[in-house]
């Protein structure tokens, strides 16, 4: 399965609104290569800090499976202020 983490994004886009788009944005070229064979079911991207120990948020794909944050209320970490 193809993982795809984004270690650090400027503080403007570090909403869950600006991270949905640009999640969409990897997941539509990733899945265009056709040589590169990608299912976008199997495919998620994940945004974290790149501070050990950060919890990462909920993931973005087209599998509702793969969405689930990896530790529980890793959002309230980024929630929108």
């Amino acid at each position: 399965m193809p993982f795809v983490q984004i270690a650090w994004l400027p503080k403007a886009c570090r909403t869950a609104a600006v991270r949905k788009d640009v999640a969409d944005a990897i997941i539509k070229a990733m899945v265009s290569v056709k040589a590169a064979d990608i299912s976008p079911d199997n495919l998620v991207v994940r945004f974290s800090e790149s501070v050990d120990g950060f919890p990462l948020p909920k993931g973005h794909s087209a599998n509702p499976d793969l969405q689930a944050p990896q530790k529980p209320g890793a959002e309230a970490f980024l929630a929108e202020k």
